[in-house]
């Protein structure tokens, strides 16, 4: 649009102050631009695309990340509650919706402990190359998904990914990780396992699972202990763990207050309030201490659905933090706490969720209550699903058309790619013969028009000249008319 602005003013500039200043100058613009069409499609199409460690940063790059990184500290998702950054959108190519049941956005495995914080591995070690058994076909969902630019190396797929994209790992705790950091749009296409993969844990992952720091206070050590002298079957030391969350006066919340690393006893004897990464980081420690192997995982949960474009939209808002145990018979068994508390977040994104806590009075709104009846209005809603759909129409079809798509599209055509500089001299060639065709047209067009009476005058004055045997062509046209008058004139005699 500021192009063709652009455009326009500069041909008014030319024309001066002349009449119809206003539709004139758009017509030329929208001339211009539809003979030069053509050339940008072509080259967009085919133009060799050359992947480069080149990237333009404007501005800090960071304020771009995703919702979460290497940590989980106390407060750093409730932050993005309120976040409407589009964090990835997601297809599911072999049904029309998402798979049965909730939808977990696998992201990060953290396995250090520190009490109400946590971190991942410094650096990621791989699992792609190890041995692994693949599910049944039918035990499998596939998932495309379009992630947007963070700047760094999350990638996403649903709980218990095994089937990973080029470019990407699978490192150990069974996440996706990139190779490359992720500066622009991306797609990619992976396979998750409805069932837990692993089976076996060995004796490096169970130490890391069983590791604990010393500040960890007596209360919560006896709490952990207690449940473990009831019953040592680790799924009864999880249900009474639940159960404890359950009863025990627990509130959801999305500004609980403060908390440090060591306030661990102060959650879960004191306050009891807390967003979704206290009741993950307070319940892993809690297994642990209940010598129960256990990590959390940060990712997203949920997704917003467009019936237009067939896809979910997913949020940073949807940001989520729950927890994995070691359940011997099973393997890795995904516990979310905070469901315990908060029972009907699993079903529905964050700001569904939030909106129907809203709507029943157990939630306060920040927005004002003009705002909120706007948000519930159909109209509003269609008009941002339309919008959405066409921005990942956008992202999909212009922005992630990389090196990659190019190839497909190219090979499709029936051309073969040996290399960008027989690709670009090949495209050079068209568009050179389209310019040598656009030139003849307008030749044509603009080649001086005969007037019809000049030239039956002229033939006219050609037949008198033969038969009076005049030619005589540096005269002028009254003399021409004189001789021929007179030669008429004795004719008829």
């Amino acid at each position: 649009v500021a192009f063709a602005l652009l455009i326009a003013a500069l041909v008014q500039f030319h024309r001066g102050s002349s009449p119809g200043a206003f539709w004139v100058p758009l017509a030329t613009t929208f001339k211009l631009l539809a003979q030069a069409a053509p050339v940008v499609v072509l080259l967009f199409l085919l133009f060799p695309r050359i992947n480069t460690g080149l990237q333009l940063r404007i501005g800090d790059f960071h304020s771009a990340m995703t919702g979460f990184s290497d940590r989980l500290s106390p407060g750093g998702i409730e932050t993005l509650a309120n976040s409407s950054e589009i964090a990835f959108r997601a297809e599911f190519p072999d049904r029309r919706t998402g798979p049965p049941g909730p939808m977990y956005w696998r992201g990060l495995v953290m396995w250090r402990c520190e009490g109400m914080e946590w971190r991942g591995p410094y650096s990621p070690k791989s699992i792609s190359d190890s041995p692994r058994p693949y599910p049944a076909s039918d035990k499998a969902i596939r998932q495309r998904i379009t992630i947007a630019p963070h700047g760094l190396r999350w990638m996403f797929a649903l709980d218990r990914p095994f089937g990973i994209p080029s470019g990407a790992v699978l490192a150990r705790g069974n996440y996706m990780y990139s190779v490359r950091p992720i500066r622009k749009p991306r797609r990619y296409e992976v396979l998750s396992s409805i069932e837990p993969i692993d089976k076996e844990l060995d004796a490096y992952e169970r130490r890391q699972a069983l590791q604990l720091p010393a500040s960890i206070t007596p209360a919560v050590r006896e709490l952990a202990a207690s449940w473990a002298t009831h019953d040592s079957e680790p799924r009864a030391i999880v249900k009474s763990a639940l159960q404890f969350f359950r009863t025990q006066g627990f509130r959801y919340s999305l500004s609980p207050g403060e908390y440090n690393k060591n306030d661990l006893e102060e959650f879960l004897f004191h306050r009891r309030t807390g967003f979704c990464e206290h009741y993950a980081a307070s319940f892993a420690a809690l297994m642990r201490l209940a010598g129960i192997p256990a990590r959390v995982v940060v990712g997203y949960l949920g997704g917003e659905y467009n019936d237009l474009g067939g896809f979910f939209l997913v949020r940073q808002a949807d940001t989520h933090a729950w927890c994995e145990v070691w359940i011997p018979e099973n393997g890795w068994m995904r516990v979310d706490p905070t469901t315990a508390v908060a029972p009907d977040r699993a079903g529905q994104d964050l700001s569904s969720f939030l909106a129907g806590r809203v709507a029943s009075g157990e939630m306060a709104t920040g927005r004002s209550a003009l705002l909120t009846r706007l948000a519930r209005l159909a109209l509003v809603n269609q008009v941002r699903s339309i919008w959405e759909a066409l921005n990942y129409q956008w992202d999909t079809r212009v922005l992630g058309f990389d090196s990659d798509v190019q190839d497909v599209f190219v090979t499709s055509l029936g051309l073969t790619k040996s290399g960008p500089l027989p690709l670009a001299m090949q495209v050079v060639i068209v568009i050179f013969v389209l310019l040598i065709i656009y030139a003849g047209w307008m030749q044509l067009r603009t080649r001086r028009r005969v007037d019809r009476i000049q030239a039956l005058y002229e033939r006219y004055c050609q037949i008198i000249a033969q038969r009076v045997e005049v030619c005589s062509s540096d005269r002028g046209n009254v003399h021409r008319l004189a001789l021929c008058a007179r030669t008429y004139r004795d004719e008829r005699r």
